[in-house]
Order: structure tokens, then sequence, then C-alpha cells
């Protein structure tokens, strides 16, 4: 009986939401895992979401990741309520790597396939520090049933080029995929003099219709005090995307003030806020 009244109430168009968030981790590696009390904050910060990419993971001995996960999934309010993950290879130029990685909720998501952005065009070779690692994922329940993930940690200094670089991105994930349905989410190093108000125009990115920004320039996610910087922002595209979120559904996910820390305390953290969107069943038109 529960199980058909379920069945009834998707047919009628209640389904899931999900809440899909980003969060540069700063440095995150063995010596952040081995502090309990910045581990609670990154775990509770990640299991108020459905979906997490991380980003800044420098774990050269691939232990952190898999010791998050851990207690990650200990603290789930249910053995059914597990996490799964998917991350990228060491990505970067020289000795410097980071890696990406997504971490979703198993009962509402899977992957369908990865994609590592290989970024080898001819004429603008290694045009990314840390190339994309793109997932597409599958979301049976949810009003978009799948959709695909680009996401990006720019190098700052070179942040104008690489935010215009993600158009590219764009359309050889869209060629190698039949999806519609487009996130571009991380942390763009898009405020704070790296990318000057007269460079935007150059950026295929933003001046393309066709591409959303949720976030605005005036949207800060850093956590000290002194600085008010946009630096991590979620771009959308494709109809049934742009119409299942709601700008309002934007936030800034203030661990600070949550777990009523010091500055200093959510620095040991990170120096970024996670930052999320939620996407709802799509607005019924006719």
């Amino acid at each position: 009986m529960l199980t058909a009244l379920i069945l009834l109430l998707l047919t009628l168009g209640g389904a899931t939401s999900l809440k899909i968030c980003s969060f540069n981790i700063q440095s995150f590696g063995e010596s952040k895992i081995s502090k309990p009390d910045v581990l609670d904050i990154i775990v509770e910060s990640i299991i108020r979401c459905d979906l997490m990419l991380v980003l800044e993971i420098k774990d050269a001995k691939g232990k952190a990741f898999d010791q998050l996960m851990t207690h990650l999934n200990s603290k789930s309010r249910t053995r059914a309520d597990t996490f799964s993950s998917v991350i990228s290879e060491r990505l970067g130029r020289k000795t410097y790597k980071e890696q990406y990685a997504f971490i979703y909720r198993q009962k509402m998501l899977s992957v369908k396939a990865v994609y590592q952005y290989t970024d080898t065009q001819t004429g603008d070779e290694d045009a990314f520090a840390r190339e994309p690692f793109v997932v597409w994922f599958s979301a049976p329940n949810a009003e978009i049933k799948d959709f695909v993930i680009i996401p990006i940690h720019t190098v700052p200094e070179a942040a104008v080029k690489e935010i215009d670089e993600l158009y590219d991105v764009y359309q050889n994930v869209s060629q190698l995929w039949q999806s519609d349905n487009f996130i571009i989410m991380g942390d763009f190093n898009a405020a704070c003099g790296y990318v000057p108000k007269r460079q935007w125009v150059n950026i295929r990115l933003r001046s393309d219709s066709e591409f959303v920004w949720l976030t605005g320039d005036n949207l800060d996610t850093s956590v000290k005090a002194s600085t008010k910087c946009a630096y991590d922002r979620v771009v959308l595209h494709g109809e049934k995307m742009i119409a299942a979120v709601s700008p309002e559904s934007v936030e800034v996910f203030n661990f600070k003030d949550e777990f009523g820390l010091t500055e200093q305390q959510a620095l040991a953290v990170s120096d970024h806020f996670p930052l999320c969107i939620t996407v709802n069943q799509a607005q019924r038109r006719g």
C-alpha cells in the first residue's frame, strides 16, 4: 500500500528535490583529516547535501579521502542512507597536484559515465591547470532524470582564460553524451581582481545567453571577514535544468555561524564556504 502511494505521488509530479553543492576544502589531505573537530564540520557540511563536489584534494597517498568517506558513512542517519563517491586522478602541472571528487547519496543518485577532459585542442593545448573531471549523473526520482556536472578549480592568475575555456568543455561533452542538462560549478576564482569587470565580455560562458549564471558577482563565498569575494559560482545550461532551479535556492552554507566558530576555527576547515543549489520540481505550464 505504501509503495503504491509513493508511486502515485511521483506520477502526480511529486518528484524528489536534490541539494547540489560544491566545497573547496582548502588543501584537503592527511593533516586536515587528523583533526576531529575539523573533520566533523566537513562531514556535517557534506551530509546536508545530496551531491557534493569537493575541490582542492591534495592527498598524495590516497588515504585521506577514503577516511573521509568512512567517517561520513558512519554519521549517516541510517544504513540505507549511505554515500558513494567518484574521484579523479591527480591533476596539475609539474609536481603540484589536486583531485576533484563527487560525493553522492546512493539512494538518490548514480553515476552514468565519467569523462576526464583531455585539454588537447590544437593551438590551445593545456588551457587548464586542473582539467575538468566531468560526471554524468542519473536521478530517476528527481524532476531532472539525468544531468552532467562540469567541475572547475581555476588557477587565480588564469581565471579569465580558464572560465572562457569551459565553453569548449561544454561543447565537447555535449557532443559526447546525449544529455541536455548541464551544471558548471566550482571555484572559478571569479572575483576580487582575478576577473576584472572589463574582461567579462570576453568570456563566452558569460556572454552566451544560453548559459544562466545563478550566482551574482556580489555573493561572498569566502570565510574571512576582511574579504567579500564571489569566488565560487554555479552556471546552468539546458531549458529543463534552468526551469528546475530557482535563483532563490542558492545558498552559501556559513559553517562558521552554524557551529558558532571563531574565524580562526573556521579557517582551519577552509577559506571557502560551501555553495549549494536545489533542483526542484520544474514549473508546470499550460
